[in-house]
């Protein structure tokens, strides 16, 4: 599953564990995740849907047949979306090249690169003091010189991430070569230049059904590599068994257990435990940037609300994509709306409506088009309800452990 950088931005303004890491994170900012306070527009731009890589859990397909953006459509599509302002309203702006594997095209990355900031300067653009270039990268390529003179040139603006998985046994589970060979040692031999390049960088860790008995070993793992801030996310997009619920369930205590004997939260974090997971809905936005200011660009030039809905990332089983226009003819609005007005309450059943545990659960309008048998965005996906149920009775444990030792 695929998280949106506008929730993780959101997921890292929460207040992790105590008093102690709200005064860590005003020290010291979430890795960067939290940049501009939501204040920002996000628009993905897809170079490459190729990679050296055939991880098991990855929403992208079709990866056998090569599709790349070239500079013509690139040049087109920013021109349009630079003037675009009824759309993109926010004060600052993020330009997040997306693949596949995005350095696998460091050649067009950087001539991008180079014409958007020269596009903003000469407009004057709103952007032109604010924006961010954002790559989330398998490492494999990050020593490359080409790469690292890219990184150099645009140090100050920008956001990497190195996907590590965790232990070599969980990484290389998932994130195979396609010979099957495991990626580990290639990615974690270019994790201390990233940590030095980027001190308060975070990975993003993936746990499919195969992974969850390794995710207390796995958090430990990346914190003893130097990497300080962890976001968790469980790959949803298929179905678990109330087995693997309580399995999930026990890690996550494990894991409470050893950062509170610890007092690992002095210094580290992971983004498991929240105040604002359980109890009753607390917002009825769907907290998603799909259609709201967010808006991905496919190898066509082809608009889309994010990137879960590009032709190539989630299996539709068939139903219909949700273009919403493309850099020839701009945006469609009538497209969009859909989007504008999808929300939780719009969306789901009377029984999440009146959930106990409701705040923090999963809602993502491309599941929900997924797993609908009327191929709509307004049909909650809930068939993963017993994991947040679990992750819920996690927290809570967590949070009550914590209140018993501070007395």
């Amino acid at each position: 599953m695929y998280v949106h950088p506008l929730a993780a931005a959101d997921a890292a303004r929460v207040p992790v564990c105590n008093e102690r890491s709200v005064r860590l994170k005003k020290k010291q900012n979430f890795s960067d995740a939290a940049w501009e306070e939501g204040h920002v527009n996000i628009i993905y731009l897809t170079v490459t849907n190729s990679c050296q890589l055939r991880c098991k859990y990855c929403y992208i397909h079709d990866k056998e047949i090569p599709k790349r953006m070239d500079f013509t459509i690139a040049k087109k599509s920013i021109d349009y979306l630079l003037n675009e302002h009824r759309y993109f309203t926010k004060r600052s702006g993020i330009f997040h090249f997306f693949g596949g594997e995005p350095f696998l095209e460091i050649d067009l990355i950087d001539r991008m690169s180079d014409y958007i900031v020269k596009q903003l300067e000469q407009k004057n653009h709103k952007w032109a003091k604010s924006y961010k270039f954002e790559i989330t990268t398998n490492g494999i390529l990050y020593d490359n010189e080409k790469v690292q003179n890219f990184i150099r040139k645009h140090l100050r603006n920008l956001k990497l991430s190195i996907t590590i998985d965790g232990t070599q046994r969980k990484h290389d589970l998932q994130r195979i070569y396609p010979d099957g060979k495991g990626s580990y040692d290639r990615v974690v031999k270019n994790i201390p230049l990233w940590i030095k390049q980027f001190p308060n960088a975070y990975t993003i860790v993936t746990i499919a059904k195969a992974d969850i008995p390794y995710i207390k070993e796995s958090v430990i793992h990346i914190w003893s590599l130097g990497i300080r801030d962890i976001i968790i996310r469980i790959q949803k997009e298929d179905k678990y068994d109330p087995e693997d619920a309580i399995v999930y369930e026990e890690q996550i205590k494990s894991l409470a257990d050893y950062i509170i004997d610890h007092d690992v939260d002095k210094k580290y974090r992971c983004l498991l435990f929240s105040q604002f997971i359980g109890g009753p809905l607390r917002s009825e936005k769907s907290g998603c940037g799909a259609g709201r200011g967010v808006l991905a660009v496919d190898s066509n030039g082809d608009f889309y609300p994010c990137t879960v809905f590009l032709p190539y990332s989630i299996n539709r089983k068939n139903k219909p994509e949700r273009k919403i226009g493309n850099c020839f003819e701009g945006i469609s609005y009538n497209k969009i709306r859909p989007f504008q007005y999808v929300s939780i309450p719009a969306s789901s059943p009377q029984a999440c409506k009146i959930c106990e545990n409701a705040s923090g659960c999963d809602f993502c309008p491309a599941m929900n088009l997924k797993y609908s048998d009327t191929a709509t965005i307004f049909e909650r996906a809930i068939h993963n309800c017993h994991f947040h149920l679990a992750h819920v009775r996690a927290n809570k444990y967590y949070f009550d452990k914590l209140k018993t030792k501070s007395k």
